[in-house]
């Protein structure tokens, strides 16, 4: 799981314009750095994603996403040499439990910040791509868990 923040947690993605822009980038890019997504939330400051992939690439395909996504912001604000991007974590999932929870926290986290009621009204999350791609068994399992303990850095609000 990634989490990735802009620098001092402004609020750079802070247009229907710039948030599709970055998920159009991380969808390119994971697909050219063969990550597979799971979950994604992409706000105006931030972003989470849950992914896998049998390559040791994380650094590189992270390096280009933000240098991309940071010249694309910059851009549509007419500035140049900006910093977009501060800081990622991220979060090796080896136990199930905490795979699922996490899942179901990066799937539910538009409604976490309030921005939605129902994540699946939120286009720049997963909620509405799992709930109609997802076998039932394991979409109705995955929101079964709990995500009050998950211990996710998300203090951008």
């Amino acid at each position: 799981m990634i989490t990735a923040a802009t620098l001092n947690k402004v609020k750079l993605l802070d247009s229907s314009e710039k948030l599709d822009a970055h998920l159009a980038l991380l969808f390119e890019i994971a697909a050219e750095f063969g990550w597979e997504l799971e979950a994604w939330a992409v706000f105006p400051n931030h972003y989470h994603f849950v992914a896998h992939n049998a390559a040791d690439n994380l650094s590189e395909f992270l390096n280009k996403l933000h240098g991309c996504s940071s010249r694309a912001v910059n851009r549509f604000d007419g500035v140049t040499g900006r910093k977009v991007w501060y800081e990622f974590w991220d979060t090796h999932l080896t136990f199930e439990r905490s795979y699922l929870a996490r899942l179901n926290y990066v799937h539910t986290n538009p409604v976490k910040h309030r921005v939605v009621v129902d994540a699946r009204k939120y286009r720049w999350c997963s909620a509405e791509w799992f709930f109609l791609g997802a076998d039932r068994p394991f979409y109705d399992t995955v929101c079964s868990f709990k995500t009050d303990t998950v211990n996710v850095y998300d203090d951008f609000d």
